[in-house]
């Protein structure tokens, strides 16, 4: 009885979650050497003409190139121009919600290597749909400035990209690794934990329970999969982290197929982020913009996300529909 006990653990807990743990590490090296060598300008360069064609001015273009490498600097930038009457409100808004997408790029490296180990396919569908979202809203702001921005001067000062450092394989890979050691102890303290319980709560029935809650109370989710719920509440009630290792033991026990466990992690991601934003980014705002204003951006940009979110979402809920 316990060889039988230790053989299911191992074949179904143990040697997954060891397997899961060594290709997360892995990745998450990689993504902090190619984010150490630098990549993102080229990035930066390509997007030169959406910033003209959103009619926004060099200071919200050198924004947008800075907001590559620096969210928190990039919105100094645009605060600095506000105060000194270089940037009107309307552009300042539009500018700090345009900066959205560099933000995208600039943790694509990590969200892509942690997601695939945990979720595999399921990772290029969850984030081709965030990316859509993050470009249907770029698009959104390019239209709003073309209606609500004035023309820019033929001669309008030119965009320069902030300089940076040249590094070497060497010392990206060295850097990289700096950074798995300073990162990957949290990292496993919520993924670990999480992948165990999800295993044994999926063994002893717990979600056939979720289901009956769920079609009774929970009336806004229940157009997820049962089972699906659990991912919404490790990533709402933890972190994103979380959501994906409860989605990974799910997936791995084939209790979810792909198309849940995206759908699930689309709803999590707009149900947790706002209440984050106002728990994280609201407190280092109000250090670079008035109260008023930091809270007015804070606001425009999570529900402008989540809209696109949901945009997204919904498209593919009735495609994957059959």
């Amino acid at each position: 009885m316990e060889q039988h006990l230790f053989k299911e653990l191992w074949q179904h807990l143990l040697w997954p979650l060891s397997r899961l743990m060594f290709w997360v590490s892995l990745g998450i090296v990689a993504a902090n050497f190619i984010e150490a060598l630098n990549w993102t300008p080229r990035l930066a360069r390509l997007t030169r003409p959406l910033v003209r064609l959103g009619r926004l001015s060099a200071v919200s273009g050198a924004s947008f190139s800075m907001a590559f490498f620096s969210g928190i600097t990039s919105n100094t930038m645009l605060a600095e121009a506000f105060a000194q009457g270089r940037l009107a409100r309307r552009e300042l808004v539009l500018a700090n919600l345009f900066n959205s997408l560099p933000r995208f790029f600039l943790h694509l490296p990590t969200v892509f290597f942690l997601t695939v180990p945990l979720i595999k396919g399921a990772a290029f569908h969850y984030l081709g749909l965030t990316l859509g979202a993050a470009l249907l809203q770029t698009g959104l702001v390019v239209a709003a400035g073309r209606l609500l921005l004035p023309p820019l001067a033929e001669d309008g000062e030119r965009i320069e990209l902030p300089e940076r450092d040249k590094v070497g394989w060497r010392v990206a890979l060295q850097k990289g690794i700096e950074r798995f050691r300073r990162r990957i102890g949290r990292l496993f303290s919520f993924m670990v934990p999480v992948y165990v319980l999800f295993f044994f709560l999926n063994r002893q029935g717990v979600f056939a329970a979720i289901e009956q809650f769920l079609a009774a109370e929970v009336w806004f989710l229940a157009w997820l999969d049962p089972q699906s719920l659990g991912i919404v509440m490790a990533h709402v009630g933890a972190e994103f982290t979380a959501g994906l290792a409860a989605a990974g033991a799910l997936l791995a026990d084939n209790s979810l197929g792909q198309r849940e466990v995206v759908l699930a992690l689309l709803a999590g991601n707009i149900l947790s982020t706002p209440v984050r934003a106002v728990r994280h980014q609201f407190p280092y705002y109000v250090g670079i913009f008035p109260p008023g204003l930091a809270l007015e951006l804070v606001g425009l940009s999570q529900v402008l996300r989540m809209l696109s979110v949901v945009a997204v979402g919904l498209g593919y809920y009735f495609m994957t529909l059959g």
